[in-house]
């Protein structure tokens, strides 16, 4: 499923136009990356938790060169997924 996919989706489920769907979707993800960003989670309830994490500096090896390069310290983002999604995929 692709991002436009998912805008159909919500314009049929809600009865809207698509441009608004599109609106509420590109909304959502803007909140969930934004409160990743600051550092902070997202839990929703029964799907998953989103985090921000911080990746500590560290030295790591140019696969091609064999060179070893220092990485900074960056934020990465995390997802664990809720029960009710792991019992999903299950089937």
């Amino acid at each position: 499923m692709k991002k436009q996919d998912l805008i159909n989706m919500v314009a049929d489920i809600t009865s809207g136009t698509k441009t608004q769907a599109d609106e509420i979707v590109n909304g959502i993800f803007d909140a969930i990356a934004g409160e990743m960003a600051k550092g902070g989670t997202v839990d929703i309830a029964g799907f998953g938790k989103f985090e921000g994490k911080m990746r500590e500096a560290r030295t790591a090896r140019n696969p091609r060169t064999g060179e070893m390069v220092k990485v900074d310290a960056q934020r990465v983002p995390k997802f664990k997924a809720g029960k009710k999604l792991k019992d999903t995929l299950k089937g």
